[in-house]
């Protein structure tokens, strides 16, 4: 994570985004259970997850509950989210030629979007392109901005909530 600097602090829902996209990309990566992937991060990773970025800091804490459920979820309905993304995506583009990192981010935005009603649309779009800042240096978080723009638009027809 290369994290853009900003003022802003780490929230504890923030850190458990940041750590289910982490999760997923080793789900993937690995072909594991996203269970045993979860519990192990819930076990080892999440108290010292940020270490390498914020050595002079002390760690964030991360919503534990919020990261299984991202995990969980996404995973859970990973096909159905990526046809809803797949057509979002340029010409020529598909779900398997995006990086693996991205997959998971979009993952993880797409289920918030599509099962986590509570959570206003303005919130999960930000915290996902804020995030993007953290996993890639060029255009990635544009893109993101972009994907998750149209994909809550169509998710959430009404608009944004509050």
């Amino acid at each position: 994570m290369t994290r853009k600097k900003t003022n802003k602090p780490i929230t504890k829902r923030r850190a458990a985004r940041f750590a289910a996209i982490q999760a997923l990309y080793q789900i993937e990566l690995m072909g594991a259970k996203p269970s045993t992937v979860a519990a192990e991060f819930d076990d080892h990773r999440l108290s010292t997850l940020f270490e390498p970025f914020l050595p002079d800091e002390p760690a964030p804490e991360v919503d534990r509950e919020w990261f299984k459920l991202v995990v969980l979820g996404a995973a859970q309905h990973a096909d159905a989210l990526d046809r809803q993304i797949a057509p979002l995506l340029a010409s020529g583009w598909t779900i398997e030629r995006l990086s693996a990192p991205m997959r998971a981010l979009l993952h993880c935005a797409a289920f918030e979007l599509a099962h986590r009603s509570d959570v206003p649309t303005n919130v999960v779009v930000d915290e996902y392109v804020e995030l993007a800042f953290g996993f890639f240096e060029g255009g990635e978080p544009s893109f993101v901005n972009a994907i998750l723009d149209r994909l809550s638009r169509m998710l959430r027809p009404a608009g944004p909530t509050v």
